[in-house]
């Protein structure tokens, strides 16, 4: 079966580095890792093997990011966790274990264990005890020590809405404002790498190259048929435009009901997931805004852009708005 996810990203952290922090009992040659190689073929992704005792890893990842300079840290779970501590360089914390010594206990991992991946120093089983727990556990307490305003935005937080093994949102949520769900569970797999990961690398990468993406303003109005199910070819349309443009909804804000914005916002976000995350605007003068394009049932002649009139004899579907862009090339 041909891997529908099977797609690069060469314009990506051309030229930089990335270090990727991997979970308990994994390795740098997860096949996380590859996936970001893949994906970003013109960045360098550095990925060690970590000793299993918390403080050597920590030890071994500070001098690394000395060493390398990252220009992106990501970490998974328990690399979650240890990214959290690497401060003054660009992260992404996906399902952080910031409760590390519970996590071990409470998810059986005491006793032998076999590392998933392939290490290089070829030790392929380890005897978690109770002492290396409570090492986990007194780690985990340097977490958030150094958080400052500049800190909080290096730092986004990635949490799977299905995740049955680590719920930290709440406490990365106290100390940093983006934190984000996404639809998935505790494992980083393919799906949620092309669908929720890259474009926050895409948020980070524009942010450090200044680089300033066209805008794309999409009406509510467009968005769900009479089921309130996503649109055809919506997903799809959604994905085209994030490769090029700055893409944000355009929702009304009703005075008199105030849950409207609730029930909008919630629609959306399960729709798009971490994509949408803070990219949702509420005005009811839509004319006052400022963008490129303007997708909208509705005519909007004062908008100072190009408007899209969806629904029309020239944009009658979400393919035809494909089509439109396509042949933009991304202008």
């Amino acid at each position: 079966m041909e891997n529908q996810y099977k797609k690069t990203f060469p314009d990506l952290m051309v030229g930089k580095k990335i270090i990727y922090v991997h979970g308990f009992m994994s390795a740098g040659s997860s096949h996380t890792v590859q996936i970001l190689r893949d994906y970003m073929p013109e960045a360098t992704v550095i990925a060690p093997d970590l000793p299993i005792h918390p403080e050597e890893a920590m030890e071994l990842l500070r001098n690394l990011v000395d060493t390398e300079k990252p220009d992106l840290i990501i970490g998974t779970s328990m690399g979650g966790m240890y990214t959290e501590m690497l401060y003054g360089v660009d992260r992404i914390c996906v399902n952080p274990a910031f409760q590390m010594g519970t996590t071990i206990s409470e998810s059986n991992m005491m006793g032998k264990q076999v590392f998933q991946n392939e290490r290089q120093d070829g030790i392929q089983e380890v005897i978690v005890t109770k002492a290396l727990v409570k090492e986990y556990k007194e780690i985990t307490e340097q977490c958030f020590s150094l958080v400052t305003e500049e800190e909080q935005q290096r730092v986004f937080g990635l949490f799977g809405d299905a995740d049955p093994v680590v719920h930290t949102f709440d406490l990365f949520n106290e100390h940093y404002p983006q934190a984000i769900r996404f639809h998935g569970e505790h494992r980083l797999i393919e799906k949620a790498v092309f669908h929720y990961l890259m474009p926050v690398i895409r948020w980070i990468d524009d942010r450090q190259e200044g680089r300033e993406r066209r805008t794309v303003l999409i009406d509510q109005n467009t968005l769900a048929d009479g089921y309130c199910k996503p649109k055809s070819s919506l997903h799809k349309a959604y994905e085209f435009l994030l490769d090029n443009y700055n893409v944000f909804f355009v929702c009304p804000a009703p005075t008199n009901n105030p849950s409207a914005l609730t029930e909008q916002q919630a629609w959306i976000e399960d729709a798009f997931s971490a994509p949408a995350w803070n990219h949702t605007i509420f005005t009811n003068q839509p004319q006052l805004l400022y963008g490129d394009y303007f997708i909208s049932s509705t005519e909007h002649d004062d908008f100072l852009g190009t408007s899209l009139l969806f629904g029309s004899e020239e944009f009658k579907t979400w393919e035809e708005i494909i089509t439109f862009f396509e042949r933009l090339g991304g202008q």
